[in-house]
């Protein structure tokens, strides 16, 4: 048997699927995974609120793609608010990592 949760933000062209037997994968073993947000401060915001242990918004020191580890975080948004650019990571319960990051424009060709 299996059980199914499948999530479509209004307007979104993808979807996230959560359940069970749907996946060998163990609980936690998934990291790195992204959401991506149109205002990450906002999206902060109500995480927060709703009570998900969320990291500070930041971005990284070389100025792309964070490395899903500590390392290259700044504090803060992107300069300039650039796209692609800012993100706050928090933990499912089942220790799976997740990371927010802001998109506003996207890149030619997404």
């Amino acid at each position: 048997t299996y059980r199914v949760v499948h999530l479509t933000p209004p307007g979104s062209p993808c979807s996230i699927l959560f359940g069970t037997g749907v996946t060998t994968a163990a609980p936690g073993s998934q990291q790195g995974l992204h959401l991506i947000v149109s205002d990450i401060e906002t999206a902060h915001a109500e995480l927060v609120e709703r009570g998900i242990d969320m990291s500070e918004i930041f971005h990284d020191a070389s100025g792309v793609f964070h490395r899903g580890t500590q390392e290259g975080r700044v504090s803060g948004l992107a300069p300039d608010r650039a796209s692609y650019g800012s993100f706050a990571t928090f933990t499912d319960p089942d220790g799976n990592g997740w990371a927010l990051q802001e998109i506003t424009t996207r890149l030619p060709g997404r």
